[in-house]
């Protein structure tokens, strides 16, 4: 586990920046945390690492459960708070995207328990103050334990 305290929005970002420079395609990400914990922000800076244009919205995808952005790889962000069970994932088809060409980047994994696959990243988002968050990056898999291993250890740094 490797832990990170964000003092501001846009260093929570630049940490989604830095890590999106170590992604490759097939990479599951899942985004623990309460609402307004980081989750979006942190995805936005993973969206732009990737390559997303600025100029392109990057929000939660909410109502529409998945959006999809071209980049580099491309980033299948997963706002699965509405869905009631992993087979409703199951059923969407969502489970084909978590091994396809792209990273999937999935708010609310707990909906999917047995879709969830073995080796992935999961990060923990949790309010310190109005502003200052923790985020805490739980490895599984030697791919991920190598992963965090190679991002920046400072907020200054990421």
């Amino acid at each position: 586990m490797q832990v990170f305290v964000s003092g501001s929005p846009e260093q929570t970002e630049s940490l989604g920046m830095a890590l999106a420079g170590l992604l490759q395609p097939g990479d599951f990400i899942a985004l623990h945390g309460e609402l307004g914990a980081g989750k979006t922000r942190f995805a936005q800076g993973v969206a732009y690492g990737l390559g997303v244009s600025r100029e392109t919205p990057v929000t939660s995808p909410t109502y529409t459960l998945l959006n999809i952005y071209p980049a580099r790889v491309p980033l299948y962000h997963f706002d699965l708070y509405r869905l009631n069970s992993d087979a409703d994932a199951y059923d969407a088809g969502f489970d084909e995207y978590f091994f396809g060409a792209g990273v999937s980047l999935v708010e609310w994994p707990q909906r999917l328990v047995s879709l969830l696959p073995a080796n992935r990243l999961e990060i923990y988002f949790s309010y310190l103050d109005d502003t200052v968050r923790k985020i805490a990056f739980h490895p599984f898999g030697d791919r991920f334990n190598h992963l965090i291993a190679s991002l920046p250890a400072a907020p200054e740094n990421f």
